[in-house]
């Protein structure tokens, strides 16, 4: 009786086509190598910077290098994971070589990716550690601002900054001179609130800059357009370095960006790296037992 395709029952086999075995033995390798490499690169990089003036690599240079050595680590990790994760799975009898194939690149992408959750958790554990101890630090910091602001000289509570700056306005004396000389604590913590709210509300008032002005004279014995123009030189100052502090964020915000993208391409070639060194060590393999196969 010649076979039909109604009489043909499709055989399938009871073993899974997934081997977590190679896999995890993979995973474990190239985490161990990511770790290793990330020290090494560690100590590398503290030693391009120093303390001293001069001898210590510029930020550029040394972010450079860093993003650099972390793709370098990431497909060195992935390709002798994947290699491993090929070569240490068992023969697959009686398949098409294209599903070996595609079996092997499966494997050394599960194995990238579980080296990936390792390395990333070990990292995440390592950062919470130093967040917790930077929160720590943060926290007893604002204590004892708090104590410190809570408690003035004659005992009293403070207000906070903004209402004590529109508590100054109202009651800011006709004369200024002999207020700002009699007493110079009173006088030195009015500037500074008028100074900081004008940093909050993005600059100061005319009314602001003249008090100011007049509490400069007033201390300094400067005639009134000498102290004005020394208040503008100041507010000036202030704006340059609001503007510089503005430019680093942004600066920042562009490598924060530059590294996230880097960082995300660095790992798609990782995961590639990871399939066909995967494929090589299962072909490797493969053509090995063939050729003692061979032999017998």
């Amino acid at each position: 009786m010649p076979l039909t395709s109604s009489t043909l029952t499709p055989v399938e086999s009871s073993k899974s086509a997934i081997a977590w075995g190679p896999i995890i033995g993979g995973a474990v390798a190239a985490t161990g190598v990511s770790l290793i490499l990330i020290m090494l690169g560690s100590g590398l990089g503290l030693t391009m910077v120093s303390p001293w003036s001069g001898e210590s690599s510029s930020a550029a240079t040394v972010g450079i290098t860093a993003a650099i050595w972390l793709v370098v680590v990431q497909w060195l990790s992935s390709a002798l994971g994947g290699y491993l994760t090929g070569r240490l799975r068992t023969k697959w009898a009686a398949i098409h070589t294209d599903e070996v194939f595609f079996r092997d690149t499966a494997h050394g992408f599960v194995s990238w990716a579980v080296a990936t959750l390792f390395v990333a958790g070990f990292l995440a554990s390592s950062l919470t550690s130093l967040a917790g101890a930077g929160a720590q630090a943060v926290g007893a910091a604002a204590s004892t601002a708090t104590v410190a602001a809570a408690s003035t000289s004659d005992g009293t509570t403070d207000t906070s900054a903004a209402t004590a700056y529109f508590t100054d306005a109202l009651l800011r004396p006709e004369r200024v001179s002999a207020n700002a000389q009699g007493d110079d604590t009173a006088a030195t913590a009015e500037v500074s609130r008028i100074l900081v709210n004008g940093a909050v509300a993005g600059g100061v008032p005319e009314d602001d800059k003249a008090y100011l002005a007049a509490i400069v004279s007033a201390r300094t014995g400067l005639e009134a357009e000498q102290a004005r123009g020394r208040v503008d030189a100041v507010l000036a100052r202030i704006e340059a370095a609001k503007v510089a502090a503005q430019e680093a964020t942004d600066k920042a915000r562009k490598a924060a960006a530059t590294t996230a993208l880097v960082g995300a391409i660095s790992l798609l070639v990782g995961a590639f790296i990871s399939c066909a060194a995967a494929a090589l060590g299962g072909r490797q393999r493969d053509e090995e037992e063939d050729l003692i196969a061979a032999r017998l």
